[in-house]
């Protein structure tokens, strides 16, 4: 059986990937920071302490293994310091690339990507071979994923055993963070901090539950052809009917009203100002309702 190791194992997705590959035999070996929360990774696990902005550290964890899944990335709308979007995401990605290239034993790498690297589909659904259009980004996480994938088309056509996988709006039980983007909305619109449906709630989004998500990142380690991207993306919905379907499930109200997304903006940068005062990362800020105001839809056949 192979060995495989994970970057981004601490993560929401990075987690639920550990589990799965351990229950189908797999040994896994994680790198993660010493200040990773591991507690939801299996006992078994071989953990390497490092960081992908480590390149030394990569090849240490790299070395006896057959199978890289590169998840590790920062998943944030917003950063007061947006260069560590660069620093994490881009140059992570190179480290990775090059530790795989040094590595004789990697057969191949897995790379989560995101949609988002493809850019909005203005009300279409698209296919993998969208490319985004750079006119404008709606988020430095966005623009990072832009980047990054370009670089991993480069790697690939340089003869690096990647595969290229672009995961929707990722949802689904457990933690509730920035990779679990649904499940804090709803902890928000439940609590009370979220009012209303959010802007006009037309434009849609391609929405991947975790478990569909995982089981692509096994049947691209499986089956994935070197170069080439796949989408892991799901139903195309609205947060609108994301909330609705909520207050089904919960047998609760649906939302009275409509926060029109100039409030959101606004609120947003007030948020900030706090954020930058605190250090606490924001709930809402502005690129959320940049992002808000376009389609995302993608084909998932």
């Amino acid at each position: 059986m192979k060995k495989v190791v994970v970057t981004g194992a601490s993560g929401y997705l990075g987690g639920k990937l550990c589990n799965s590959l351990h229950r189908q035999g797999y040994s896994v070996k994680v790198i993660v920071r010493p200040t990773s929360n591991l507690s939801a990774l299996p006992p078994s696990t071989e953990i390497v302490y490092g960081d992908i902005t480590d390149f030394s550290s990569l090849l240490s964890a790299f070395s006896d293994c057959s199978v890289v899944f590169h998840l590790a990335a920062l998943v944030e709308p917003w950063l007061p310091d947006p260069s560590k979007f660069i620093t994490v995401n881009v140059e992570g990605l190179k480290n990775v690339l090059e530790a795989v290239k040094q590595t004789k034993t990697v057969e191949k790498l897995v790379y989560t990507s995101s949609f988002f690297a493809l850019g909005p589909t203005d009300g279409a659904i698209a296919d993998e071979n969208q490319v985004h259009h750079e006119r404008f980004f709606c988020t430095e996480y966005e623009k990072s994923k832009v980047a990054t994938d370009k670089i991993a088309l480069q790697a690939a056509s340089e003869g690096v055993p990647i595969v290229l996988l672009y995961p929707g709006v990722i949802y689904g039980p457990g933690k509730v963070t920035a990779g679990n983007v649904v499940a804090k909305m709803l902890v928000e619109r439940f609590s009370g901090r979220l009012p209303g449906y959010i802007g006009k709630g037309n434009d849609k989004f391609s929405f991947s539950h975790v478990d569909d998500v995982v089981e692509g990142h096994i049947a691209a380690m499986k089956k994935g052809q070197i170069g080439e991207r796949y989408l892991l993306t799901g139903e195309n919905a609205s947060f609108n009917q994301v909330f609705d379907m909520a207050a089904v499930i919960t047998n609760t109200s649906k939302p009275m009203v409509s926060i029109p997304l100039c409030v959101i903006e606004a609120y947003g940068w007030l948020l900030v100002l706090i954020s930058r005062i605190t250090g606490k990362l924001p709930f809402i800020s502005p690129p959320v309702s940049f992002l808000l105001d376009f389609d995302f839809q993608f084909s998932c056949i």
